[in-house]
């Protein structure tokens, strides 16, 4: 079930994903340029993963900090699944285009975001534990 439910919250992380890219697009970048866009967007798709992953966490319940990494791990490769397969096989990128976008060039935050992708589970996790043991 933990799968499952991990899967689904992957899944508005992609939808949100896709939605910050739009607003990057049309937006961010027009309006601040694309080294200030593509930071605001990283920071922004950082704190929207940060919170599926605070939610996911209280909606499962009694989720533990190494499953919380598990699904963190889980995430981290369906990304890198789909945006491989997407970049390559959709919109026809070279390796070397799609491996640009894993370095900070031009305040691009995309390794950042998936650090927290990873972690933030985890970190859920951890936060939901010390918080049932607070009085």
């Amino acid at each position: 079930m933990l799968l499952l439910k991990s899967l689904l919250a992957w899944l508005v992380i992609l939808v949100l994903a896709v939605a910050n890219g739009a607003l990057r697009e049309a937006v961010l970048v027009p309006s601040f340029g694309r080294a200030s866009g593509l930071v605001l967007s990283g920071v922004l798709l950082s704190l929207l993963v940060a919170l599926v992953a605070h939610a996911f966490v209280r909606f499962t319940k009694n989720v533990t900090a190494s499953q919380g990494l598990l699904v963190g791990v889980f995430w981290l490769c369906l990304t890198l699944a789909f945006e491989f397969s997407f970049g390559r096989y959709v919109q026809h990128k070279s390796w070397a285009e799609l491996l640009d976008a894993y370095t900070f060039k031009d305040g691009n935050l995309w390794p950042v975001v998936l650090l927290v992708t990873l972690l933030a589970p985890c970190f859920a996790a951890l936060a939901q534990a010390k918080s049932r043991h607070e009085p």
